[in-house]
């Protein structure tokens, strides 16, 4: 495990929405300290920052453009120089023109932080690992919501993130902590 000195930091959906309480029960109760602890780590050692903002097609979304569960929370709000990436579906590489920006710019290895595990984190990781990028999802930088499963079953947020890992891990992603991550510099 080797922290590239270019390596971006991804940080998913993190806006004022995902705190809206008609989600639901969550897991990961300190992942936005950690999720601030690597922000602050980035912008000290000037790698690439970008953030992902979900802007909803549906008018029943926490992230409907028409309602402030779309503004990125206070905490996260986007510095000069950092990028900025708008996307409608789950992917953040989905019509976003996000890989030909991280390849202009050099940029192999992506650190992915946010929400949900098993939506937007999910699915950007698997899109980032197929195109060949060296994908990291930190785990406790990340958080998800109880579901329930196709057949019906009631999942606790430890299970549906559990799951979303074990989804990732050696396949399309490395699963880590933000300790490993901070402790790589």
């Amino acid at each position: 495990m080797e922290l590239k000195s270019n390596a971006a930091l991804i940080i998913i959906d993190q806006q004022k929405g995902i705190l809206h309480p008609k989600l639901g029960r969550r897991n990961n109760p300190h992942a936005e300290e950690r999720m601030l602890a690597l922000l602050s780590h980035w912008r000290y050692s000037e790698r690439p920052v970008i953030h992902v903002q979900h802007l909803s097609r549906s008018e029943n979304s926490v992230f409907w453009p028409q309602q402030s569960g779309v503004e990125f929370q206070e905490r996260f709000v986007p510095l000069p120089g950092e990028q900025l990436i708008q996307k409608q579906v789950p992917d953040a590489f989905c019509a976003t023109g996000l890989e030909a920006r991280l390849r202009a710019a050099g940029v192999g290895q992506l650190i992915i932080v946010g929400v949900a595990t098993h939506n937007s984190v999910e699915s950007t990781a698997r899109s980032a690992g197929n195109l060949g990028f060296d994908t990291w999802v930190v785990e406790d930088a990340c958080f998800t919501f109880d579901k329930t499963d196709f057949f019906g079953n009631a999942r606790s947020a430890e299970e549906v993130h559990a799951m979303s890992l074990g989804n990732l891990h050696g396949e399309y992603a490395t699963v880590v902590s933000a300790a490993q991550i901070l402790a790589e510099d």
